[in-house]
């Protein structure tokens, strides 16, 4: 298919087409699902905005979690060795603290 048959399918100009070609953010999220219609491959939408499947922002969630704060407690020898608190313990209370 020509550059030109394209554009006229998708509705936009050769300078649309060459921006969302490079990835340009300015470009209506209608014109790239129309793009991916007229190339059979409209069920890629769906995957791209799938929070899922969005490596990066998975990461970014990740980083954004708090931190386990890590409590030491004395051996149960009676030593003075710390050791860390495991935190899957189980607590026969009840209580996760």
């Amino acid at each position: 298919m020509s550059v030109a048959d394209f554009c006229e399918r998708l509705g936009v100009t050769d300078k649309t087409l060459a921006k969302l070609e490079t990835g340009n953010g300015g470009v209506r999220l209608e014109t790239l699902a129309m793009a991916l219609m007229v190339l059979g491959e409209l069920h890629r939408l769906g995957e791209m905005l799938d929070p899922a499947k969005d490596d990066t922002g998975l990461v970014l969630d990740q980083a954004r979690l708090p931190k386990r704060i890590v409590n030491r407690r004395k051996s149960s020898s009676g030593g003075s060795a710390n050791t860390l608190a495991r935190s899957d313990e189980i607590d026969d209370e009840g209580s996760a603290f």
